[in-house]
Parts: C-alpha cells; structure tokens; sequence
C-alpha cells in the first residue's frame, strides 16, 4: 500500500496539455470564465452532455469553467438547440444582461446550423442569426471532450 503512495506522491496530477492560448483581445478571461446555459430549444442531448462536462469525470472546473445561475454574474453563454421563436427574445435579453467583455458559445450542430430543425416553422435560426458567437462546439450532440475543450479555449487553461 505504501508503494502507491508513493508512486502517487511521484506522479502528480496529470491532466491534458492546455490549448493555444487564445488573443488576449478575444477572450481576456484571465484563466476563469463563469458560464451561464441557456437553452434555446435543444432536444436536451446536449444538456446531458454538458452535465457529463461539468462533472466529476471530465470536471470542466479544474480548467477555470464554472456555471452560474444569473446571466449578470456570467462572462460566457453556452447556448444550446436551434433558437425558437418564442426563445429569440429572451436570448437577446440574456445577451445584453452579460457584462462585457462576454463570449457566446454555440453548443451542438441544432446551434451552430439548426441541425435536423432547419426550416421548422418554430425555428429563427441559428445562435449566430439572433446573437453573435464567438466559439461553437460541432456534434450532435458534442461529446463532453469536446465541450471541456472549447471551454479551454476560453479559459487559456
């Protein structure tokens, strides 16, 4: 038993190497960005798979990512399915509640192209059509890997 110790005590963390550092001007988070989800009209794939980043084993908090409940606390908006008409307001108004300097994130093909809900008669449009976005995460849905590593690219961690 003392010899895993040990061997522990030896190896330290290990964790993936960090993602280029991104320009200080497009994401000046300083190594931690507070999150906030907004649902837009996801099937809710996507929040699962978010859910599974968040937690205790892909743990997007040990890169400086963490979620938090009000937009005005927030630096970053994970946003999630194709924007619904009845969402585009309330989109927007999460937006502007952001204090900059902010970033927006489009989680999933439904909110980076509308995915399979493309030319619904509910849908607006993509995140990008109602909000800017600085980032988007492609899959359907993303696998936690990849939604730990465009918050990476954030964070710089």
């Amino acid at each position: 038993m003392a010899s895993l110790w040990r061997k522990i005590l030896r190896t330290g963390r290990v964790a993936e190497p960090a993602p280029p550092r991104p320009a200080a001007e497009r994401f000046p988070f300083g190594g931690s960005v507070q999150v906030r989800h907004v649902d837009a009209g996801s099937c809710n794939g996507c929040e699962v798979e978010i859910a599974s980043a968040f937690g205790p084993v892909y743990d997007a908090e040990r890169y400086g990512a963490r979620l938090v409940a009000s937009p005005r606390h927030a630096d970053a908006l994970l946003v999630t399915g194709a924007v619904t008409r009845n969402m585009a307001e309330p989109l927007r108004r999460t937006h502007d509640a952001v204090p900059g300097p902010k970033a927006v994130v489009a989680v999933g093909d439904c909110a980076r192209n509308c995915g399979v809900f493309a030319g619904a008669y509910g849908v607006v449009g993509a995140v990008s059509d109602v909000v800017p976005v600085d980032l988007e995460i492609p899959g359907c849905p993303p696998r936690p890997e990849a939604i730990v590593e465009g918050l990476r690219k954030l964070t710089g961690r």
